[in-house]
């Protein structure tokens, strides 16, 4: 049998622990197993998954003496997490990261909360994008595109792996190589990374957690991407033998049951949501559909009408204002337009003319 040789013609490195961990879980059909599992979990009722996210939370609690914080974002999702936890164990410490990219409303959301604690990164946001990257696509398109455009003599394999999805063994890899469509973004005139969230939120409470040794519980769901759902099958709600451990006892809720949760429980939640109404499809809000970094790009080309920095217009004027003139944003969205392909181009709109007609809105 012929030894397969890595990019350098070298034999690769081993497999490491983790990468040996996942291969056995899809050679035994188990990963199969709890994708199904997942499903199964994410078609119960609320009730039975409020019931399950407090055994998690027990669970977790006790594994660590409960010396554990929550993670609050002000969203939705943490809103709902940090309600249930209180309604386990009473008095958990919440610890929010002010980036500087919130909407308003989302930090006058903490401050009306009680028991936070206000981390901040150490690199501010306009610093990240000239000196490390704009956060554009998603984030493995983006750590992908990075890599090609900076090619050296130590990374020939992950520079195979995300320009023809072929790994350090010679094996076709799905999900890694970097799609034509994103490729003009290689000659783009700023720089492109995946970092900003390592920078921007993971560093400041990993920082937390050091000072405090409080192990977190963080409120996403598995829906909400494919990694999530992929470390939702590798470690289930609680990730106890972690290098960092965490829980994520709402990982099996869709979107659909934190909005039900909130209406139901009349929670308070940040004004820039609006309200949550019935619609044909569901449960949906009248204001923003996401709260994260206002001004990230991750994603912007799955939204269907007006994208969130159009939308960022209509609200915030002095916040777009800010990130389109102050940032240099408007740069790369005009870049984006100019050299994608007309589909996808279209999803990056914020032209004057679309920016013009939002701002005179009669009432604004």
């Amino acid at each position: 049998m012929n030894t397969v040789l890595d990019a350098k013609g070298n034999i690769p490195a081993p497999l490491t622990d983790h990468e040996k961990k996942w291969r056995d879980k899809l050679n035994s059909g188990t990963a199969q197993k709890r994708y199904e599992a997942l499903k199964e979990r994410q078609a119960l009722p609320l009730d039975k998954k409020i019931e399950l996210s407090m055994e998690r939370i027990e669970e977790f609690g006790k594994a660590f003496d409960w010396h554990v914080a929550s993670s609050y974002s002000g969203g939705f999702d943490s809103t709902v997490m940090i309600d249930i936890i209180k309604k386990v164990r009473p008095g958990i410490p919440n610890v929010y990261c002010n980036t500087g990219l919130e909407y308003p409303e989302i930090n006058q959301q903490v401050a009306r909360t009680e028991n936070v604690t206000v981390m901040r990164p150490k690199m501010p946001f306009h610093r990240v994008v000239k000196e490390v990257g704009w956060p554009v696509a998603s984030k493995k398109t983006a750590l992908g595109l990075n890599v090609l455009r900076n090619p050296t003599g130590n990374n020939q394999n992950i520079y195979r792996l995300y320009d023809i999805g072929i790994n350090r063994f010679g094996e076709k890899v799905e999900g890694y190589k970097v799609a034509q469509q994103w490729r003009f973004l290689l000659d783009a005139p700023f720089k492109i990374s995946s970092k900003c969230c390592d920078i921007m939120k993971k560093e400041p409470m990993h920082r937390y957690e050091k000072k405090t040794g409080r192990v977190q519980f963080v409120g996403i769901l598995a829906d909400e991407s494919k990694g999530r759902e992929k470390t939702y099958v590798e470690t289930g709600c609680n990730a106890f033998d972690a290098k960092t451990p965490r829980s994520w006892p709402l990982a099996f809720w869709t979107r659909q049951d934190i909005l039900e949760y909130i209406r139901r429980e009349d929670l308070p939640y940040a004004s820039v949501y609006g309200h949550i109404v019935e619609t044909p499809h569901g449960l949906d809000t009248t204001g923003v559909q996401g709260t994260g970094c206002v001004f990230c790009l991750f994603g912007m080309q799955l939204e269907t009408g007006q994208n969130r920095i159009q939308q960022l217009a209509r609200t915030h004027p002095r916040l777009w204002s800010y990130c389109m003139d102050k940032l240099g944003m408007r740069e790369v969205l005009r870049y984006i337009r100019d050299n994608a392909k007309p589909g996808l181009a279209n999803k990056f709109k914020c032209d004057p003319e679309a920016v013009s007609k939002v701002l005179t809105l009669p009432g604004m």
